[in-house]
């Protein structure tokens, strides 16, 4: 039985509480929902997945969010939206391992439409960065907490005394001739490189120092698929801004953009 097939045990039409919200996690590979307390943190239903549609197209990305909410019963609660772009008053202002023709759509308006509820729409690290910092691994940590996600590229998130500055994409700094920092530092580029592991942490060690440089963080938060093995790679990044690892993993997206939501009609 997939998750999505399990979902529909999930009982429809029950007595939300006001601190109930549904996150939903748009990525390059798979759309991810659950419904969420969004006052601790914590799943109250199980995580439910279906794949990306292929092309990554606008009409299929909304259809595989309404089929996700359904699944999880409809319940009047607040939603919230993440999505691979910069998101700026509601658009998309670019697409990352998605259709092109998300650049410049009114794409919160869209979905909106098609759920018939208002949403929160934030771009996914952003949202993976509030729920670290809430609820994770920068709980109650206070200055600039700057998380970096090592994936197919490098997503980041400020959250400065609790609160985001969104759409920060440092996976976009220019890095060595003129190729970003994503291209060259990403986990999958570290593969694509064939760099071992020792050599991907010295490699980043100048980037995290660029970073300290620019914006002296309190903290670097690390998360990410590699985030499973920091002892393969973390020891070697020599800087002086402290490094945890994100603890909230494959649902950071889901909790931080329930979280938003809440936040919206609080």
């Amino acid at each position: 039985m997939t998750e999505a097939q399990s979902s529909e045990t999930q009982p429809s039409g029950a007595q939300a509480s006001s601190a109930q919200a549904i996150g939903v996690d748009i990525g390059g590979t798979g759309v991810k929902a659950a419904l969420v307390d969004a006052v601790s943190g914590t799943l109250l239903s199980k995580r439910i997945k279906v794949p990306t549609p292929e092309g990554g197209e606008p009409d299929d990305i909304i259809d595989a969010v309404w089929s996700l909410i359904q699944k999880l019963g409809s319940p009047e609660v607040p939603v919230g939206v993440t999505f691979p772009a910069v998101v700026r008053n509601g658009s998309t202002m670019s697409a990352a391992n998605v259709s092109h023709q998300w650049i410049g759509l009114e794409a919160e308006r869209l979905f909106e439409q098609r759920l018939g509820r208002g949403i929160t729409f934030v771009n996914d690290a952003d949202a993976a960065g509030v729920a670290e910092q809430r609820f994770g691994a920068a709980k109650d940590q206070g200055g600039l907490v700057l998380v970096t996600t090592l994936g197919t590229g490098i997503g980041s998130a400020f959250i400065y005394n609790g609160v985001l500055q969104p759409n920060s994409e440092l996976g976009h700094l220019l890095w060595h001739q003129g190729d970003s920092a994503e291209k060259l530092l990403s986990a999958r580029a570290r593969e694509r490189r064939d760099l071992a592991w020792a050599d991907w942490g010295r490699e980043l060690t100048d980037y995290y120092r660029h970073l300290e440089a620019l914006f002296s963080p309190s903290l670097f938060v690390i998360s990410g698929g590699v985030s499973k093995s920091p002892e393969k790679f973390v020891p070697h990044i020599d800087i002086e801004t402290p490094i945890a690892i994100a603890t909230l993993k494959n649902n950071a997206g889901i909790i931080g953009a329930a979280a938003l939501a809440h936040d919206a009609v609080s």
